[in-house]
């Protein structure tokens, strides 16, 4: 009898163990670096959530991952097509293709645009349709679509992942599917950092939060992967890590540090001297609160990836790890021989050619 219940109690204990291990899900808020001339303007950059555990069934509806699926990208966009938030599928959403092999080991800014024409044909045309009429009829629009894929081409991406369940999972989807999805962007104070942390704060109620110091009450992408790496710090219990996407190399510009509100005052020459001279006292407090509460250190150990959670895309090895991370001072233009920055399995990866639009 001793025997026998010796049995069942281990049995239970790797049942129970399994049953964890397929509860197990993540979220990770995708820390996006700025790029372009409004970058430059605005350095605070992009926030979206990414779900491992959470698929699209389209743009606006979601559903469980099924087996081998890696899972969606969640974030409030603006002007396109009157819709609050829109999800679209990992590599897609990174690439502008529908599968890892798709990825080009280089790119410039014409075969970004083929890419992304090419996936918006297929996938996107009840959102973003060709060009009605004119001289640039059945051409790609302009507008902001072109923010739902390929982000990779334009910045670099940093990765702030946490433990979530499929029950989370399942009250996420049930609250985001039933809700109504109307647009309300607002710069201020309803960016895609205020939709993170939204998100964030349903799985972890209150664990994401503004911040009236440093940032003057608007929600920024630095600030939430802050406010998520605290609340990780104060739940060891919760696993958290961090990654970093590279930018695709290539000749398309690269990416601007991203900085918060204080941050980017405080930083910038053009704005902090002028501050100076006006107002002095005012300077010193900006400064003063900057270096109390609103200083955030990059991840410089974040893991090298290409599409989050695959081995087969981490990065070979430390050296190739701190190459990628740097991302060549001088980017090379998209017909060199440039290493590619990911993992020998991405060796075999290569440019695509850039195909006529359809007629």
């Amino acid at each position: 009898m001793k025997r026998i219940r010796v049995i069942l109690t281990a049995f239970a204990v790797i049942v129970s163990a399994m049953g964890g291990l397929r509860a197990r899900a993540d979220a990770a808020l995708l820390m996006e670096e700025p790029y372009a001339e409004f970058g430059a303007f605005n350095p605070t950059g992009h926030a979206a959530i990414y779900l491992n555990h959470i698929c699209a069934d389209s743009p606006t509806r979601l559903r469980p991952c099924r087996s081998g699926e890696p899972g969606a990208v969640i974030s409030r966009y603006h002007k396109i097509d009157g819709y609050d938030w829109l999800a679209i599928p990992l590599v897609p959403y990174l690439y502008a293709v529908e599968h890892v092999e798709d990825v080009p080991s280089t790119a410039d800014a014409e075969l970004a645009a083929s890419l992304r024409d090419r996936y918006r044909r297929s996938h996107l045309l009840a959102l973003a349709p060709d060009v009605a009429g004119g001289k640039k009829e059945g051409e790609a629009p302009s507008g902001e679509w072109t923010q739902l894929i390929g982000a990779s081409y334009d910045r670099r991406i940093y990765g702030f992942q946490i433990q979530t369940t499929s029950e989370e999972d399942e009250q996420f989807m049930n609250k985001f599917n039933d809700s109504r999805n109307e647009g309300h962007f607002n710069l201020l104070f309803h960016n895609c950092a205020d939709f993170s942390r939204t998100l964030l704060n349903v799985y972890y109620p209150h664990g994401i939060h503004r911040n009236y110091f440093v940032d003057l009450g608007i929600t920024t992408p630095k600030q939430v992967a802050r406010s998520l790496t605290k609340y990780a710090d104060h739940h060891p219990e919760l696993a958290f890590s961090t990654f970093m996407i590279p930018q695709v190399p290539g000749s398309i510009k690269r990416s601007h540090p991203i900085d918060g509100v204080m941050e980017s005052v405080v930083k910038s020459k053009k704005y902090v001297l002028p501050l100076a001279v006006l107002s002095p006292p005012v300077t010193a407090g900006l400064i003063v609160a900057y270096l109390t509460d609103g200083r955030f250190k990059i991840p410089k150990d974040a893991t090298v990836e290409m599409i989050p959670g695959q081995d087969a895309t981490k990065a070979e090895d430390t050296e190739r790890a701190d190459y990628a991370a740097q991302e060549m001072k001088a980017a090379p233009s998209s017909s060199s021989t440039s290493p590619i920055l990911f993992s020998p399995a991405s060796k075999a990866r290569r440019p695509l050619p850039v195909s006529p639009a359809p007629q």
